[in-house]
C-alpha cells in the first residue's frame, strides 16, 4: 500500500490570509470582494474580515476612490529587505557551474532589473577567448537571450508599458528594432523553451538561455551560456539549448520543493 502523507496541522485564517495575498499579488487588475469570496469559498463578509485585516497591517490597499484590492507597501517593505537575487544564487549555483563545465562555456544566471537583465552570479568557461559578461553587469532585456527569456510570458501590451511605443535602440544589425517584433520574438521562446541571441547586442557572439520557472509556472530568472559566434555555431543549439532548458527546469524544481511539501501537507 502507497504510504499515507502525514497531515500537518496548519491554521484557516492564516492560510486564507496568504491565499488572498497570493491571489492579489498575481492578478493584474485590483482584485474585488466577490473575487476573493469565490476564491475562499466563504461569504463575502468573511472575506471582508480577512482582508481588512490585513489591510490594516498594510499588506493590501485599496485604490482612491475604490473598494477593491491591491498590494499594501508592507509587501513591499518586506520585499525590499529580502534579497531574492541572494537566495537564487545560493540555490543555482552549483547547477550553473555543471552547465559551464559540461559545454566548456561561459554560463550566466538573471534577473529582471527594470528594463535589464541583471547578471547575479557566472561561470567562466576553461578557453582563452571567453565571452566578457560579470556578475554584476545589466544589459538590455530585447537584445539578449536572458533578457528576452526573462520577457517570454509578456504579450505586446505588457512590453509597450516597459519598453512605450518608440522604436528600440538599435546595437547591432540583428538588434530587435520594434515591440510588435519583440512580441513575437516572445511567442517563439515560449513555444520552443529558450531564447537566442545571435549577435544582437555584441558583434561575433551567440548566446542561448531559458527562462527559470517556479512549479506555478513563474518566470523568476534565466539561464544561459555565451559564446563567440566561431565556436558556438548554429548547429550547435539543439544541444545546447537542451542543456540549458534541463539546467532551468532543475533550478526551478529546487526552488520549489517548499511549496511542493506544503501542497502535499495541506
Amino acid at each position: 500500500m502507497p504510504k499515507k502523507v502525514a497531515q500537518v496541522p496548519f491554521i484557516q485564517s492564516l492560510d486564507r490570509g496568504l491565499t488572498i495575498l497570493q491571489a492579489v499579488a498575481t492578478s493584474k487588475q485590483p482584485v474585488t470582494l466577490g473575487e476573493l469570496s469565490e476564491l475562499l469559498g466563504v461569504d463575502r463578509s468573511s472575506a471582508f474580515r480577512l482582508a481588512q485585516t490585513l489591510r490594516r497591517r498594510g499588506f493590501l490597499s485599496t485604490p482612491a476612490g475604490r473598494k477593491d484590492y491591491i498590494l499594501g507597501s508592507s509587501m513591499w517593505t518586506l520585499s525590499r529587505q529580502y534579497d531574492w537575487s541572494n537566495m537564487l544564487v545560493r540555490v543555482a549555483h552549483q547547477e550553473l557551474k555543471a552547465l559551464a563545465l559540461n559545454l566548456n562555456e561561459t554560463a550566466h544566471l538573471a534577473i529582471r532589473e527594470g528594463r535589464s537583465a541583471l547578471f547575479i552570479d557566472s561561470v567562466h568557461a576553461r578557453h582563452v577567448i571567453v565571452v566578457a559578461g560579470q556578475t554584476g553587469e545589466l544589459v538590455p532585456l530585447y537584445s539578449t537571450a536572458h533578457g528576452k527569456a526573462l520577457l517570454a510570458d509578456l504579450d505586446e501590451k505588457d512590453l509597450r508599458t516597459i519598453f512605450g511605443s518608440d522604436p528600440l535602440q538599435r546595437f547591432t544589425k540583428t538588434t530587435i528594432k520594434t515591440v510588435p517584433a519583440l512580441a513575437k520574438e516572445c511567442v517563439g521562446i515560449r513555444e520552443r523553451g529558450y531564447a537566442l541571441d545571435e549577435a544582437e547586442y555584441m558583434e561575433g557572439t551567440r548566446c542561448v538561455a531559458a527562462p527559470i520557472r517556479l512549479n506555478n509556472g513563474m518566470i523568476v530568472g534565466s539561464i544561459g551560456v555565451s559564446a563567440p559566434a566561431s565556436r558556438f555555431l548554429k548547429e550547435h543549439y539543439p544541444s545546447h539549448s537542451k542543456s540549458v532548458i534541463q539546467c532551468a527546469r532543475k533550478i526551478g524544481e529546487l526552488l520549489s520543493v517548499a511549496d511542493e511539501v506544503a501542497a502535499q501537507s495541506a
